[in-house]
């Protein structure tokens, strides 16, 4: 059955795209959402017709989208998470963090318009923000331990405490020496 979409819907399609999909999926769920029109001959026409009117606007929203996406072309996130000791995460990252962190670093953006694979472990992922349907950013994601880095300085204080103990001595046998 193809569609004619009326909005963006990640992983099927974008606004006025046509797209082929199973009966069931149009009828009970695209159509009566408003999200998507049956292609019929006549309806293709008009949208040919509407297309060709909105150019300049679509090419607008092309360079917002490309404006954007260029802002954040250079992000790279690290979220802490709380992680067991196998290094499994309590839950996981997703959409939704990324965004917060993006919004943290003043580019707000709709976690709807972000895909990720759930994150489960601690490592480097890739997100996907998807601003226009030919305007597409990779922002990776580093997924750390919340705990992480107060360990590192632990052990960083630890050598620099040991380390004046040990001269002590040596400056003590070499007073004695004198």
């Amino acid at each position: 059955m193809e569609i004619i979409l009326k909005e963006d819907i990640i992983g099927l399609g974008y606004k006025n795209d046509i797209v082929n999909v199973k009966s069931g999926y149009g009828r009970n769920y695209l159509i009566p959402q408003g999200k998507g029109v049956i292609a019929s001959p006549m309806a293709k026409k008009i949208l040919a017709e509407n297309l060709k009117q909105q150019a300049h606007k679509l090419a607008a929203l092309k360079a917002d989208a490309e404006k954007k996406a260029e802002a954040i072309k250079d992000v790279a996130l690290c979220i802490a998470a709380k992680v067991s000791a196998t290094g499994q995460l309590y839950g996981s990252v997703g959409a939704n963090q990324v965004a917060e962190e993006l919004k943290k670093l003043g580019h707000e953006i709709d976690r709807k318009i972000i895909t990720m694979k759930d994150a489960k472990t601690v490592g480097d992922f890739v997100a996907l923000v998807h601003f226009h349907k030919e305007v597409t950013v990779e922002v990776p994601v580093k997924v750390v331990a919340e705990n992480a880095p107060v360990e590192e300085k632990k052990e960083e204080a630890a050598p620099a405490v040991e380390a004046p103990v040990a001269e002590a001595p040596a400056q003590e046998e070499a007073a004695a020496e004198e």
